[in-house]
């Protein structure tokens, strides 16, 4: 293991517009948790990260990019993509099921402990940032 869970850590993995690359996000995602003893975050953590990333790779025609930060025994994941306009409203869970798209952000929202978003405008750079919060204290 390479550090105790209560010292804080941030990872980002840029990935370019290609819907492979969400493979390599969970995977790569699972391989830190694994390395900083959160094994038991991982299944949750996955699903989540994919949704975001899918959506950031989905819904535009730029580079992407996956975050995650673990303080306080809080694991922030996040999804950066260069449009800035703001991510759809998650449908209920329930009508989720039968639809043909919505549902990523709806399982983000039943899973996660928080989520939310904000704009980002660094530089020349512009888009926004969906991110959430699992958290790992058992």
């Amino acid at each position: 293991m390479l550090g105790s869970n209560d010292e804080p850590w941030q990872y980002t993995l840029h990935i370019p517009h290609d819907p492979r690359a969400v493979t390599v996000c969970r995977r790569t995602l699972r391989l830190i948790l694994t390395m900083h003893g959160l094994i038991r975050l991982t299944d949750v953590a996955e699903l989540l990260a994919t949704e975001l990333i899918s959506n950031a790779v989905r819904h535009t025609k730029g580079p992407a990019a996956l975050r995650l930060h673990w303080r306080d025994g809080v694991l922030r994941i996040g999804a950066w993509d260069a449009n800035p306009e703001p991510p759809p409203p998650p449908l209920e869970l329930a009508h989720a099921v039968d639809a043909e798209a919505g549902r990523g952000l709806a399982l983000v929202r039943a899973c996660a402990d928080d989520w939310g978003w904000h704009p980002l405008r660094q530089g020349g750079d512009r888009g926004k940032y969906v991110w959430c919060d699992l958290g790992g204290v058992a």
